[in-house]
């Protein structure tokens, strides 16, 4: 009789280990999973829901900043635009008192809604300046009403004093498509 008791126990016990084993195959881990993976897609939605509350909150700043921009922008015509910014350039020039030996503009039209000019300005050699006048250069370029940016800067000392000063600027600036000026 104790052998058949154990028997049936052992069995009633490998039947529960193999129900168990299932149940956390079948059941268990999978719950946890969804329930991991809902956790998560919770934090990204609440992520996006406070970035989102946050850009309502600074609409205004970034519709008036959008609409400076636009005003600002290269016009749609492509030789006027290269001459408004050769212009500048002229401006930042005299007012900065450097001498450019070079300037390089290029577009690039990656989407159908804006294209950009990207110019590369050289003052080096005895053209140079002062540290003085290379940083006035860069001040007149950035604080300039039409839409630019600079890209990148490389300056370099021309005598070991570093009373000659050589620069070479990246900017480009933005045109928009003529539906959205």
């Amino acid at each position: 009789m104790k052998i058949k008791n154990r028997e049936k126990l052992l069995t009633l016990g490998a039947i529960a280990a193999v129900v168990i084993l299932a149940g956390d195959r079948l059941v268990y881990t999978p719950l946890v999973r969804t329930w991991n993976d809902k956790k998560t897609r919770i934090a990204e939605l609440s992520r996006s829901l406070t970035k989102g509350e946050g850009l309502l909150r600074s609409e205004r700043s970034i519709r008036d900043r959008w609409d400076d921009m636009r005003k600002h922008a290269l016009p749609a015509d492509v030789s006027k635009a290269e001459n408004d910014v050769l212009q500048a350039v002229v401006r930042w020039q005299q007012e900065s008192q450097i001498g450019l030996t070079s300037i390089k503009p290029q577009w690039k039209r990656t989407a159908d809604d804006y294209a950009t000019l990207e110019c590369r300005a050289d003052a080096g050699g005895a053209a140079g300046g002062s540290i003085e006048a290379v940083s006035r250069f860069l001040y007149e370029l950035e604080k300039d009403p039409l839409a630019l940016k600079i890209e990148g800067v490389e300056i370099t000392s021309r005598d070991n004093a570093g009373q000659q000063i050589s620069l070479a600027v990246r900017f480009s600036g933005l045109q928009l498509a003529r539906e959205e000026r």
